[in-house]
Parts: structure tokens; sequence; C-alpha cells
């Protein structure tokens, strides 16, 4: 398992750390901060701090453990994502959990979060998931985001929303869903990146998500994209 490529190099990404175990959350600090690129600015002991902090200290990514005191992961995120005070441009929220088939996982997936990482992953693949987040390109860990899907009960295709994909938005998604990045998708249906940002931009609307990752959960769950599909 691996995080996908970004169409760009990220620099100097701000970071918040929410996790309720203090031995946890300092050590992520401490390592990820000796990583290029990544700046640690804060850190929070639960889903209330974490929103509170992340209003104040505007990260650019904030690591977000699920299981917390006082208000959960999920709910953070959607608070996060869906309340940013005035125009300011909310977090890109990782989701971080112990367990691959965390269901809470999707769930905050569907709240908004740009992906998830393990705990148990080594250190360069969690500060790479952050850069790749703070570029807002790609999705992370499709195989384990398709597992998890696979467990929730699916609907159709006729389920997506009614302003229809054009074929060409679906076989967008359906390549979204491979985790590939927007270059690699231009590549593989030999179109321009600009065509391709035209169609992901399109794709986002017309299914209402919040962002690359949201879709594919919607993919999944309409029945669009099978967990079985390859890649």
């Amino acid at each position: 398992m691996g995080v996908t490529g970004t169409d760009a190099a990220v620099s100097a990404v701000t970071l918040l750390i929410a996790d309720d175990d203090a031995v946890t959350r300092s050590g992520l600090s401490t390592l990820l901060t000796a990583q290029p690129g990544i700046t640690v600015v804060g850190e929070a002991a639960d889903g209330v701090e974490a929103v509170e902090r992340a209003r104040l200290l505007r990260p650019d990514v904030v690591l977000m453990d699920v299981r917390m005191p006082r208000l959960n992961g999920i709910e953070a995120t959607r608070q996060l994502l869906s309340e940013s005070p005035g125009s300011a441009e909310p977090p890109k929220v990782v989701v971080i959990t112990t367990f691959e088939n965390d269901g809470y996982v999707t769930a905050a997936l569907s709240a908004g979060a740009s992906g998830f990482v393990l705990k148990r992953l080594p250190v360069p693949q969690i500060a790479e998931a952050v850069r790749v987040a703070a570029a807002g390109e790609a999705i992370l860990f499709p195989a384990a985001l398709r597992r998890m899907v696979a467990a929730r009960p699916l609907g159709s295709a006729e389920a997506l929303p009614r302003a229809a994909l054009t074929g060409r938005e679906e076989e967008v998604l359906r390549l979204m869903a491979t985790g590939l990045s927007n270059p690699e998708i231009a590549e593989s249906l030999r179109v321009s990146l600009e065509t391709v940002k035209t169609h992901v931009g399109n794709v986002l609307t017309k299914l209402g998500a919040q962002n690359r990752t949201h879709a594919v959960v919607i993919a999944y769950e309409s029945g669009l994209v099978v967990p079985g599909f390859p890649g």
C-alpha cells in the first residue's frame, strides 16, 4: 500500500496533530517535524480542541485521530469543513487510525476528509500523505478505501445525483477511484492536463462532493464503481 503522487511538489506544509494519546501525539509531532517540508504548528488532545486550534492556527492539514473524547474525529472533520468561519480556506483533513478496516474512516471520508493513513506506517509515508493532501490532487490508499466501502451496502448507478455525469466524466471518476493523479489520468486518456482538471471539477460539482476522495466514496456507494474494479 502506498500514497499516490501529486501534480506538483508541496513545500512548507503546516500541520496540526489531533490525538488523545499524549505519547502518540508527541511522538508524531517530533518525528514529522523532522520530515522535509512539514512544520507542526500545534497539537490537540480531542476533537473540540482540534476544531478550536485549527480555526486559530489555520494549518494546511489536520492529522486527525478518529476515537477522541468530547468530539470524535468524524464530527470534528465535519465541523472544520462545513463551518469554516468567513471566507477562510478550511484545512485538509487526513484521518490517522490504527485499523485499516475501521468503519469510522469511511464516515470521516464522507464528511470530507481527504484520506487516511495507518499509525503503523513509517513516518516518511505519513509525511508524504500529508503533502499529498495539502496538494489536494490524489486519493490516499485507494485499495484500502475499496475494502472498507465493500463492507457497506451498495446501491446502483441510479443512486447518483440526477445531474448525470457524461461518459467521459464517468471514465475520469473510475480512474480517480484507482488512485491516479491528474497527470496519470491525462496520460491514460491521452488528453491534456487542463482537460482532466476540467472533468474532475465537473465531477465534484455534479456529485456535490467536497473533494476527490468524497467523490470516489459516492461512486463506490452508488455502485458506479465496484470494489473489484482494477487498480
